[in-house]
């Protein structure tokens, strides 16, 4: 399991180009052996946090610390940290086995050491048959796992990986999410990843840093950010949600009552912050909504169908609701109503949760 102590700490980190503020004033606290995703849209400051780890970029302020140390002054050789680009950024004219000794040739290791980490490297990624190829005789995949290789052959404490797999077709890409997570758990790394896919984040990460405009709006498990986002950019950032404006009516023991802004009321999960009378949304997940005509369910909207669209393993269900489009998950198992059928969409106070508008 990872460490609980941090182990790589951003304190009041700041990047500013010019005038333009790209991460702004972010505190992150890494374990030693976590996966640490950093998920954000293009422009929220999550390559740039990374490269700044790195030491390809200087903060504008605050502090970095790995294992105890400063940072943030050293140059990128002296930080012991293995990096996977984007573009793989292996060298054209060597092999692969000359690709993923040279961190080791750079660092004086000696030519029978440098051969037998080579080895295990390649034996890590069940690549050793293809050490003499060169890259353009590899595929994207095997490109991508070499290149993994390298950043590993020579034991840094930290990998940082930025968008590695994003070239890669889909079932390709997926096959890797699996392979670097049991890389990650078999060598118990310290990993710093970087995507735009909340997928990719919630299969291969302890924890995701959702960042958006250079801060960090919600840190935490790939289920906590699901099942209990606290805005509305989380919400709707990660996967799919539908969100209903309201007012805290009342609240008792970490549940709320919302006034909806469209009439009636309903009882949802409640975390701090929310004080009576203030307005917040609730976020209810597609496939948390199930359709029927039993009115007798503490959370039941009611909703008129119209539209389904068969997407194999689901149907959406496409509602309205006083004025309000919802959509609903229904399993292929599952009966769906005809369209302009009248039903109520009912879903356990546990399944929905508060955000902040």
């Amino acid at each position: 399991m990872p460490g609980s102590a941090a182990f790589i700490q951003f304190e009041n980190v700041s990047k500013a180009f010019g005038t333009a503020k790209v991460v702004d004033a972010l505190d992150l606290h890494v374990g030693q052996g976590e996966f640490v995703s950093l998920l954000g849209p293009s422009g929220s400051g999550k390559t740039t946090l990374l490269m700044m780890l790195a030491g390809f970029e200087a903060p504008t302020g605050g502090a970095i610390h790995v294992d105890g140390k400063r940072v943030e002054r050293l140059p990128p050789y002296k930080r012991d940290m293995g990096v996977v680009f984007q573009n793989y950024a292996l060298f054209p004219h060597m092999t692969v086995a000359e690709n993923i000794a040279f961190p080791l040739k750079m660092r004086g290791v000696g030519k029978a050491e440098r051969e037998a980490r080579v080895t295990r490297a390649l034996d890590l990624v069940q690549l050793g048959h293809l050490q003499d190829r060169k890259p353009a005789q590899l595929s994207g995949g095997q490109q991508q796992r070499i290149a993994l290789s390298r950043s590993i052959v020579y034991e840094p404490k930290v990998v940082l990986m930025d968008e590695p797999l994003s070239a890669l077709d889909k079932q390709l890409r997926e096959h890797m999410q699996l392979e670097i997570r049991e890389l990650h758990r078999k060598l118990g790394l310290t990993v710093i990843f970087v995507t735009h896919d909340q997928g990719e984040a919630l299969t291969m990460s302890d924890r995701v840093a959702v960042l958006n405009r250079g801060k960090i709006e919600q840190l935490d498990t790939p289920s906590g950010l699901y099942d209990r986002p606290r805005t509305r950019f989380v919400a709707e950032f990660i996967g799919e949600t539908n969100l209903l404006a309201g007012t805290v009516s009342a609240r008792t023991d970490g549940v709320a009552t919302v006034v909806l802004a469209n009439g009636g009321s309903i009882s949802c999960a409640a975390p701090d912050g929310f004080a009576i009378g203030s307005p917040a949304l609730v976020s209810i997940r597609p496939e948390m909504l199930h359709l029927g005509n039993d009115p007798a369910v503490l959370n039941a909207l009611p909703v008129t169908v119209e539209d389904d669209v068969y997407h194999g393993d689901h149907v959406r269900v496409h509602l309205s609701c006083q004025g309000q489009r919802l959509v609903a998950k229904a399993g292929r198992r599952d009966v769906v109503l005809p369209v302009g059928s009248q039903a109520f969409a009912s879903f356990n106070r546990d399944d929905c949760t508060l955000v902040a508008p």
